[in-house]
């Protein structure tokens, strides 16, 4: 990665540049969790080069795209013509406008992740439903880099996210991690339901890659242990909220 990459990286994570089992596992957790709502108004909020756009187009609904960096917002419209560059804290619409919102890896980038919630359930028809995955503070990796004596670096840091908060921070000022407890603080005196709250690991599609048999193993290990309480130390929440 150049040094720009790797800023950007930083400060706003890496998109889903191509799919594989990972993004079709996570699209179909998507749409169950969407029902009929798949059919109506859509929005990604945080679209990134717009894999998941694409993805859920297919299904009927108008799928609107929302991207905060601006290179990224003109790559995802090669995809869709239905892509918008805003903010995530100031969504350019009326309130009451979606049916369905997807928030996938983004509020932990935001600037204000409060505010970027309350925007959401704003912009949600009553019955809407916002699906949200963000990281974990219980997976042993921060996989979003740190940084250390001022200089950024990119990979997966195991512990980070188990170091007091302070200095969890410190090493990544760049990027929030969630407990449970802060995601329900996240929602507090919203008018919203809690329809699902979970953890997930990830696909390891890149061990897979490298490692074949032994990659799949891990990832049906791993896989099933979201079964078990054992799911605290799984890669992302997963949440779905419907606006009441």
């Amino acid at each position: 990665m150049t040094h720009r990459n790797l800023t950007k990286a930083a400060l706003r994570g890496e998109p889903s540049y191509v799919w594989r089992a990972g993004q079709q596992r996570r699209l179909e957790m998507i749409l169950k969790a969407a029902g009929e709502r798949i059919r109506g108004r859509i929005l990604e909020n945080g679209c990134g080069v717009g894999m998941y756009v694409e993805h859920l187009s297919p299904f009927g609904g108008t799928v609107i795209g929302l991207e905060y960096d601006f290179e990224r917002a003109a790559e995802a419209r090669l995809r869709s013509p239905h892509i918008l560059n805003a903010a995530g804290e100031t969504l350019p619409f009326p309130s009451s406008t979606f049916d369905l919102i997807l928030s996938h890896e983004v509020i932990e980038h935001v600037q204000d992740d409060r505010a970027a919630i309350r925007e959401m359930i704003r912009v949600l028809r009553p019955g809407g439903r916002a699906v949200i995955f963000c990281p974990n503070r219980g997976y042993p990796f921060e996989t979003h880099g740190i940084y250390w004596q001022g200089k950024y670096h990119f990979g997966n840091k195991l512990f980070v996210n188990y170091l007091p908060r302070f200095l969890r921070d410190k090493l990544a000022p760049h990027v929030r991690v969630y407990s449970a407890q802060d995601m329900k603080a996240l929602f507090a005196d919203l008018p919203i339901r809690i329809i699902e709250q979970t953890i997930i690991f990830g696909a390891y599609d890149n061990l897979i890659s490298r490692f074949g048999a032994f990659g799949k193993f891990l990832r049906a290990v791993l896989q099933f242990l979201e079964k078990t309480p054992l799911k605290v130390f799984g890669l992302s929440h997963f949440w779905v909220v419907e606006r009441t």
